[in-house]
């Protein structure tokens, strides 16, 4: 794409379209529904019309090649325009690389049923984060999806070791900002698991690069559908006697919003002897 193509298309385009493609590729996959909570609720005065609206901006970037609907809905059928799943386009994909200056390309192909349902179940998160800036005040100080996320460590042993995270997220209440690593749990793995994830991280906390960098360590979020979920985690979390649960949180979907709006008591657990965790910090 040209910086002449560029221009011109940029042109058609307004500040709420170039955030919603923005948005879909921070989050790789989102629902029409998603769509509309994170840019048309508060422009309009119903859902409908903001259904309405999503869908007449989604339809009009889609005939330029920005974005693509995929196959599969949230739902089946009956779940109507809501259901629809969208990603980049290739002209989208090239549109944003251009203006952000990259040049390695990324590569956009119809997902795995489990990739899609783990992908959009990561986004509700993020989209529930900007929902709590716009009811409560909350503010979402940080948010990084998928790989901007994940971070690279040596392990004990003199190996690189990668801790993959679904999101970090820092948002701020009051005089307290609360930093955060969440991971989206659709029940679809054992919870043994979960226990080695929890080691990961723990392993992380104990070279200190986190809290070098900001001060802290982050909270750790699984965040699971449904009460079993819940209890069959932390059950395997406290367990293990390797694994301090005093670091995790585990709540359902339906308790995500009130987690962040709480924030986490600080912690002065301690898993290498030396590095204090602390998810909360005083904002300045």
């Amino acid at each position: 794409m040209s910086p002449t193509d560029v221009a011109s298309l940029l042109l058609r385009l307004s500040d709420r379209d170039m955030a919603v493609l923005e948005s879909v590729r921070a989050h790789r996959l989102l629902s029409t529904a998603m769509i509309r909570r994170l840019h048309f609720a508060r422009a309009h005065a119903s859902i409908g019309a903001a259904s309405g609206a999503t869908m007449r901006v989604l339809r009009r970037l889609e005939s330029h090649g920005l974005v693509v609907r995929l196959m599969r809905r949230i739902g089946g059928v009956r779940s109507g325009s809501s259901g629809i799943v969208w990603q980049l386009g290739a002209t989208g994909e090239r549109l944003l690389r251009t203006v952000r200056g990259e040049k390695k390309r990324r590569r956009y192909i119809e997902p795995s049923p489990a990739f899609i349902a783990h992908t959009l179940a990561t986004a509700e998160l993020g989209v529930q984060l900007t929902e709590l800036r716009q009811s409560t005040g909350v503010e979402l100080v940080t948010i990084e999806t998928e790989p901007t996320c994940w971070r690279s460590f040596v392990s004990p042993h003199g190996t690189l070791e990668w801790l993959k995270p679904d999101l970090y997220a820092v948002t701020a209440s009051g005089d307290y900002e609360d930093h955060w690593f969440l991971e989206a749990d659709r029940a679809t793995e054992h919870p043994g698991v979960i226990v080695n994830k929890a080691k990961t991280y723990q392993r992380y906390a104990a070279t200190g690069a986190h809290q070098a960098r900001h001060g802290l360590f982050p909270a750790v979020a699984w965040v699971v559908p449904d009460v079993a979920r819940r209890e069959a985690l932390r059950a395997a979390l406290a367990a293990d006697k390797a694994v301090q649960p005093e670091l995790f949180r585990v709540v359902t979907v339906e308790n995500f919003s009130q987690l962040i709006r709480d924030g986490r008591p600080e912690t002065s657990a301690i898993p290498d002897g030396s590095t204090k965790l602390n998810s909360r910090s005083e904002s300045a």
